[in-house]
């Protein structure tokens, strides 16, 4: 069994977040699954443009290389030795990459370099994403499946961006989530869904400290040491 604590849920609901502070508690490394798919997004949309197909993307993932660094505790994303977890999370790489990542071979692609990752690390890692506990660790002893309402995964997403908070925007923000909740969850390959094991977290009511909180005493029950 490999030392992996699988977090899923929708766009917005807290994954990324919860994933590095619970790694950070817990003394592990954290890997963000997203990262990579933004990553080759970015490479696609700067080089091939939007008329992408998986045999393009794959190739131009290999040629530039995209790749998971692991530095210090966190996997970063990197296009041709740059670092990009900043750039990779502009809107124009957000609206492309359900698009990319819907590609079956760039996903089979993407699974396989986070398992790699995984299996070459020391310790224990927290990944998170769409479809860790159903498809790239259904063998992981501990998955998480995060939920909130549209409209506070849509509060969020605006208060990280800056933006003032206003039912207007709150709205807009909320219907394009929904939209790319049906878009993950409807899907062919590995649509959006909890694993049947998987403890499910409703976050609306929740700070990010209770939440963390609650998947750290999970996770010590289960990795005592």
């Amino acid at each position: 069994m490999p030392r992996v604590i699988a977090i899923d849920g929708p766009a917005a609901s807290g994954k990324s977040s919860t994933a590095g502070l619970v790694a950070e508690q817990l003394g592990w490394a954290h890997l963000d699954s997203g990262a990579l798919y933004r990553a080759l997004t970015l490479a696609a949309l700067d080089n091939i443009g939007e008329g992408w197909s998986g045999q393009k993307i794959l190739g131009l993932a290999d040629e530039l290389p995209v790749r998971l660094v692991r530095v210090g505790d966190v996997f970063r994303p990197e296009v041709a030795g740059v670092d990009v977890d900043q750039a990779i999370r502009t809107d124009r790489v957000t609206r492309h990459v359900s698009a990319l990542a819907a590609i079956p071979e760039v996903r089979t692609w993407v699974n396989t370099q986070q398992r790699r990752a995984v299996e070459a690390s020391e310790g224990g890692v927290v990944v998170d994403g769409r479809d860790i506990g159903t498809v790239v660790f259904p063998e992981a002893p501990l998955k998480i499946f995060l939920t909130a309402t549209p409209d506070e995964r849509a509060r969020r997403r605006l208060s990280q961006r800056g933006e003032v908070v206003d039912v207007e925007l709150v709205r807009r923000e909320s219907q394009a989530l929904a939209a790319r909740d049906a878009a993950d969850s409807h899907r062919r390959i590995a649509p959006l869904k909890p694993a049947p094991d998987a403890v499910l977290l409703d976050t609306t009511a929740l700070t990010l400290e209770q939440q963390v909180t609650r998947v750290v005493e999970l996770a010590r029950g289960l990795f005592p040491g």
